[in-house]
């Protein structure tokens, strides 16, 4: 049977309830079964993948050959199935096209949008943190760092957050590997607090934090709690977007949503972000020096 054929009758055995309202039916299947794959395993038997995908075993068998002959899957001994190593080729032409510039900074416009407070990006180099992006707050007084300003990484909420997911042991490291995020008031400056959450690379790889911070004449504990979820959601944006799962992301932000920052006038409270990288660069942004996150 062709892989027309295979298509044809794929799109006939499926439940109507399952029929996509636009597309190529089979090819959704298809994407389907691939997607039935998580990161916890290694191979998965057909059972499996129709209780995962809601699809006949049938239909499966046929998509099955299709991704087979395109070494998209794999059919172990045992009969069960894993990824294929055309999979691995995707995924490295996908990073290869990516900037991680184009990535991080209208997700992190959206996040000063929305809190009127200064975001940045860091990544962790060695024993250190260093500011790879940032955005402004819009108030005249604000917390600010340059693009290619260095940190130390065992103060602030930014460095806190790069070394609990870089393997750091005991308090507050274990916490934040749990909740995602760390709200930090005055641990590296009296004057600033902030809150920040990692952002993930294929394979759940650390590739810096995000975070939020400000003057804590304007953010307090009560609003960074607030902006939590809005924090989470960016996080999970930018790992989605760098081609990791970002469940874990969804899964530690609060369920109710925050209040609106509607009117940000001078006395309200700020964010900030904060992460860690190799400090290259282009352009270095002036303006002072106020961070904890």
């Amino acid at each position: 049977m062709g892989d027309h054929d295979e298509i044809v009758t794929a799109m006939t055995d499926l439940p109507p309830s399952q029929a996509p309202a636009d597309g190529v039916a089979a090819l959704d299947r298809a994407i389907a079964i691939l997607d039935a794959f998580t990161i916890a395993d290694r191979s998965l038997g057909l059972a499996e993948i129709a209780a995962r995908t809601g699809l006949y075993k049938s239909t499966i068998l046929r998509l099955a050959n299709s991704l087979m002959r395109g070494q998209l899957l794999e059919r172990l001994e045992d009969g069960r199935y894993r990824i294929g190593p055309a999979t691995f080729r995707l995924g490295a032409l996908y990073q290869r096209s990516l900037v991680a510039m184009d990535i991080l900074l209208p997700i992190m416009r959206d996040l000063s949008e929305r809190s009127w407070e200064s975001v940045a990006f860091y990544v962790r180099s060695g024993d250190v943190r260093t500011c790879l992006y940032r955005v402004e707050s819009k108030h005249p007084i604000r917390y600010t760092i340059r693009e290619g300003d260095v940190l130390p990484l065992l103060v602030g909420s930014g460095g806190r957050v790069l070394a609990a997911f870089s393997g750091e042991q005991g308090e507050p490291y274990e916490t934040i590997r749990k909740t995602y995020s760390y709200i930090s008031i005055g641990d590296r400056d009296p004057q600033t607090a902030g809150i920040s959450a990692p952002v993930f690379g294929p394979g759940r790889t650390l590739l810096g934090v995000l975070t939020l911070a400000g003057p804590n004449t304007r953010v307090d504990a009560a609003f960074l709690t607030r902006m939590k979820r809005p924090l989470l959601e960016a996080a999970a944006r930018a790992t989605r977007a760098f081609g990791e799962d970002a469940s874990m992301l969804d899964a530690a932000s609060p369920d109710t949503p925050p209040e609106p920052t509607t009117d940000p006038g001078f006395g309200e409270h700020q964010i900030r972000v904060s992460g860690t990288q190799q400090a290259n660069v282009a352009e270095l942004r002036a303006g002072g020096r106020s961070s904890d996150g």
